[in-house]
């Protein structure tokens, strides 16, 4: 056994020292969920922990029993190891499994669940803490002989060793990391990196490392037990990414497909890191490569990964149920299992990649992914599964990652994992948050990366604003708002107490027009003119357009072209000024507009709006401050990153709305700059 338990009646009742029957997942979301997934075809109990905030989310009511952690910040909540471990002794559990995040790599934590008495589903303390200094482990890694590169002190990093990357010490996951290409930039990044590092992972330290500019992301899942074994259980690249964070992972690499022992040599490395720190359990290896087929090592995530279901599906294997299995003193089969066929994840963040990568917040009104054959469980066959924490209704709060799902393929071929993904993400229902959907679409089908060039440049190379813009063109997103204003008026002629058997505007003779106006975040505002007549329906601007269908959730439209007319059917959803309309042609959000506005409701020229929920943290201006276009004019911090908040123009803030520490709302109006020629028109008057 990976730990000893004592046989002493614990707070539950139950007597420990048999094997696990009873598994807390010290974890939330998504992440709770998968394992629970695993305990329950094990037929093993679940006790779930919860924030106040996720007191109504999926994993607290799927679990046979919760525990409330009072508060809504990871401080408050997940990061309180006492906390979780008395709520496994109150509940009968006999063993914390850590998910990944959080306390997943926290020695300390670990310690504590194994002086409790109870199982730590998890590696040794000892790999953990070897492991947990980013600093320490590379220098272990170098004596052991796997490649690596040279740790920078960030008090002596040199104009010649730039640009470098700074990263937090404790932790990954894009936290804390930044990329400095000026000395003069080195020493705020420094202070900026170390109060995110503090506030996902407890513990401030950064340190720097020769950046390339360039490069795949290629990690070794390893698998070993207590007897001896160690596996290396296929690679995965995860080189698209952003903020240093992995949008899109899949298994095999194409790199390492492409270059003839690349494979034996990674496996041989990450065999090697596992074997110089007596690992137990499931782990990552982390590497670095070049396209020549070198490569570093960065890290050792002493956890289950995020992307771990690609492996799983190219394997066969459920990572979970071994790491169950080990922790209850299982041994592996002495042979590792081959691979096949290919598998894509992508992470399905409630983000807008357009605007900066601004995250949302707010309801999921509805989540539906088609081509889903399965949830926390391996794909036998071609396909799509679907790890998410989010249903139709939950919400997305400020506290914690914006991720709503991992959307996985799996396929024969490398090319129908991704058409199948790509497919899949296109004709998904997701309403009523704003999502990285169009640009994960863009990505899967992009010449680039169906050739396997998908280095961590990615976005840079082929052009964020491209690959973030929407999917569907002018002219369908403006036949999809045509569809919208027509499902509106069939609501209408629904809801009508007089005369709702007749359409809309319907006379004997003809008549002004009716208007629907919509706003949408990409084109603006759209005015929908139309006619009913005896004839049937004719609108505006779109000569031979005919009204097949109408009804206030589906509409069907024969659209006239060259060849003949197509007939286009369009699925219309509403959550109060919300119009959300699905099709082939791909989704479209609009905002229905009021036929009146009220006043109170303009924003000055020049208003800063807070994009997002959040706490303000620091200002960078005074009122009365002369201030340039892109000059940060305060931070906030949500969803665990610093956001800044920047000048839209020349010009001289007028107005600061808020102070440090402050919280706000999303829409709330944080600040004012008045333009500069409108500043020196008044000053002249």
């Amino acid at each position: 056994m990976t730990a000893s338990r004592s046989d002493s009646v614990r707070g539950g009742g139950r007597v420990t020292g048999g094997p696990i029957t009873t598994v807390l997942v010290a974890n939330r979301g998504e992440i709770a969920r998968r394992v629970f997934a695993t305990c329950r075809r094990m037929g093993l109990g679940t006790v779930a922990v919860y924030s106040d905030a996720d007191a109504a989310a999926p994993h607290v009511v799927e679990a046979d029993a919760a525990v409330r952690l009072p508060g809504n910040t990871p401080a408050q909540t997940y990061l309180r190891s006492e906390l979780i471990i008395e709520a496994a002794l109150a509940t009968g559990a006999d063993a914390i499994h850590p998910g990944y995040g959080f306390l997943s790599e926290n020695a300390e934590f670990a310690r504590a669940v194994l002086a409790a008495g109870l199982v730590w589903i998890g590696p040794p303390v000892e790999a953990i803490e070897q492991m947990g200094s980013k600093v320490a482990s590379k220098k272990m890694m170098d004596a052991a002989g796997v490649p690596v590169l040279a740790e920078l002190d960030p008090a002596e990093v040199t104009e010649a060793q730039l640009p470098v990357l700074i990263k937090a010490s404790a932790g990954g996951g894009g936290r804390g990391m930044r990329v400095v290409r000026s000395l003069g930039e080195l020493e705020p990044q420094i202070a900026a990196a170390r109060r995110e590092a503090e506030s996902a992972f407890g513990d401030p330290t950064v340190f720097c490392e020769r950046y390339l500019e360039t490069g795949r992301h290629i990690e070794v899942q390893v698998m070993a037990d207590t007897h001896g074994t160690i596996w290396a259980v296929g690679e995965r690249e995860c080189s698209i990414q952003r903020r240093h964070q992995k949008v899109i992972e899949e298994a095999p690499s194409p790199l390492v497909e492409r270059i003839e022992g690349m494979r034996e040599r990674l496996f041989d490395a990450a065999r090697l890191a596992a074997g110089a720190i007596a690992y137990t359990g499931a782990g990552t290896v982390e590497f670095l490569a070049d396209e020549q087929g070198e490569f570093f090592f960065l890290e050792m995530n002493t956890r289950l990964q995020v992307e771990h279901p690609v492996t799983e599906c190219t394997t066969g294997l459920d990572l979970v149920r071994l790491q169950l299995d080990v922790a209850d003193g299982g041994a592996l089969p002495p042979t590792e299992p081959g691979l096949h066929g290919h598998s894509i994840e992508v992470r399905l963040y409630a983000e807008d990649p357009a605007h900066d990568w601004q995250p949302q917040s707010g309801t999921v009104h509805r989540i539906d992914i088609p081509s889903v054959l399965t949830e926390f469980d391996v794909l036998d066959k071609p396909g799509v599964r679907l790890d998410t924490g989010v249903v139709d209704g939950s919400v997305v709060g400020v506290h914690y990652d914006p991720m709503l799902a991992k959307v996985i393929s799996y396929a024969e071929t490398r090319a129908e994992a991704a058409r199948l993904l790509a497919t899949a993400l296109q004709r998904a229902k997701i309403h009523g948050l704003v999502t990285n959907r169009d640009l994960l679409v863009r990505v899967l089908r992009h010449p680039a990366f169906l050739a396997g060039d998908t280095d961590t440049a990615f976005f840079t190379t082929n052009g964020l604003d491209a690959l973030s813009a929407s999917l569907v063109s002018e002219a369908d997103e403006t036949l999809s708002i045509v569809a919208a204003a027509l499902a509106d008026a069939a609501a209408n002629r629904k809801s009508a107490r007089v005369g709702g058997g007749l359409p809309a505007g319907w006379r004997n003779l003809p008549s002004e027009a009716q208007h629907k106006s919509y706003e949408s975040r990409t084109s603006g505002t759209h005015d929908i003119a139309y006619r009913s007549s005896r004839s049937g329906v004719t609108v505006d601007g779109h000569d031979g357009l005919v009204l097949v269908e109408s009804a206030p959730d589906r509409v069907v439209l024969a659209v006239p072209g060259e060849r003949g007319a197509v007939r286009r059917h369009f699925e219309i959803a509403r959550y109060d000024d919300l119009v959300c309309v699905d099709s082939p042609l791909g989704p479209v959000a609009v905002r229905r507009l009021p036929r009146f506005s009220d006043p109170a409701d303009q924003v000055a020229t020049g208003s800063l709006l807070a994009p997002m929920p959040g706490s303000v943290i620091r200002l960078g201006a005074e009122v009365g401050a002369r201030v340039e276009q892109g000059q940060p004019i305060l931070w906030l911090e949500a969803m665990k990153m610093e956001h800044t908040i920047a000048a839209p123009a020349d010009g001289v803030l007028s107005a600061l709305n808020v102070i440090v520490g402050q919280q706000v709302v999303v829409g709330a109006i944080l600040a004012v700059v008045d333009p500069v020629e409108d500043n020196e028109t008044q000053e002249n008057r």
